[in-house]
């Protein structure tokens, strides 16, 4: 048996194999999560559209998911944080992959909803970035911290 590659550590049949296969139902969105990139790993695009909303299938476009799929390399995914209510749960995660020798990182907050005891995906989008200076802000009217002498306005912030 080999290791699961949505990176638990466990056994694929005893891990994401068991949801994949039908034979259980994910318990938690993180682990609907990691079975869909399971999934996603093991070509299986079927699993991916029958763990989609039924009310969102709509935007589910099947052939390039599948495209993805079959021409990615799937090098890991890293779950950054999950959120579980009764009814529905939210995982942060980052996909990692490589498409024509480039390395990419898919950032992702999904969201899952619980119909009739079963997990679904719902949505998902791409978290905002915050900026976090490293140097104070220098005012319009401020030296310019090039050593010009001159107002910052009037020099490098022209």
């Amino acid at each position: 048996m080999s290791d699961c590659p949505c990176g638990s550590g466990k056994a694929y049949d005893a891990c994401c194999g068991q949801y994949i296969s039908g034979t259980k139902l994910a318990p938690t969105p993180e682990a609907l999560m990691r079975s869909r990139y399971t999934a996603y790993v093991k070509h299986n695009i079927d699993y991916i559209v029958d763990t989609h909303n039924p009310e969102r299938i709509h935007r589910l476009d099947r052939k390039s998911t599948e495209e993805w799929s079959n021409n990615s390399e799937w090098l890991g995914l890293e779950i950054i944080k999950t959120e579980d209510k009764e009814n529905e749960g939210t995982v942060e995660f980052v996909a990692k992959f490589r498409q024509d020798g480039v390395d990419y990182d898919h950032h992702e907050v999904s969201t899952f909803l619980k119909l009739d005891g079963e997990w679904f995906f719902d949505d998902g989008y791409t978290p905002s970035a915050t900026v976090v200076r490293d140097t104070p802000k220098v005012g319009r009217n401020e030296p310019c911290p090039c050593g010009s002498g001159k107002k910052y306005k009037k020099c490098c912030g022209k």
